[in-house]
């Protein structure tokens, strides 16, 4: 089981990245808010940086997944969510890109059902299982677990591209998340790429 890659970066999307490992490029899926760090140690340390994924290693019948994280706190909160019954690795990674920790173990702890529907792929039932097996750890983990991190803004017309291309992956229709996009980047222009996103989230989701 893979538990730790350390490596240079060779790509980075939001959903996916790619690490070089002496030589062996390994994919793996993450959490925006893995994404959004990457993109700060991008900007610092230019093409090729290198960097360290703490993984959680899935495996299939037919593929073995590889997901990672930057945090401890991140790896934690996701391997509670794929604990419950009927959720997947990748059920669990669109929850922890469609609302932040806080926001998540919040609804949790409160049994806030409406605002865990509002999550891509979340329905009613499992919004009721998730609170069920869940909602007594919520408190615990609210108190431990730290909230997604940030990057700086980037240009207006780069930032909407880059919103909506995030908006597609956590799974909403183009046409809702061209017009959250277009929306939130003309009102809050001077907002970081990561608080445009918590916003557009906020209105598709109701968090």
């Amino acid at each position: 089981m893979i538990a730790l890659l350390r490596g240079q970066l060779r790509n980075s999307a939001p959903g996916e990245v790619v690490l070089d490992v002496s030589g062996v490029g390994y994919g793996l899926r993450t959490p925006l808010s893995t994404f959004f760090e990457l993109e700060k140690q991008l900007e610092k340390q230019g093409a090729g940086a290198t960097v360290e994924l703490l993984v959680h290693t899935h495996v299939r019948d037919d593929a073995i997944e590889l997901f990672g994280f930057l945090s401890q706190d991140e790896k934690t909160l996701f391997e509670k969510l794929i604990s419950v019954s009927g959720i997947g690795p990748r059920l669990a990674l669109n929850i922890l890109s469609g609302a932040g920790p806080s926001d998540l173990l919040r609804a949790l702890a409160t049994s806030d059902i409406t605002a865990l529907v509002g999550i891509p792929g979340i329905g009613k039932k499992t919004a009721e299982r998730m609170v069920l097996e869940l909602r007594d750890q919520a408190d615990q983990l609210r108190g431990e677990l730290a909230d997604e991190p940030s990057r700086k803004s980037a240009p207006a017309a780069t930032a909407e591209v880059e919103l909506v291309q995030a908006l597609l992956g956590l799974g909403y229709k183009k046409a809702e998340a061209e017009r959250e996009a277009r929306d939130v980047c003309e009102e809050h222009t001077e907002a970081e790429f990561s608080e445009q996103l918590r916003i557009a989230l906020r209105r598709l989701s109701r968090f």
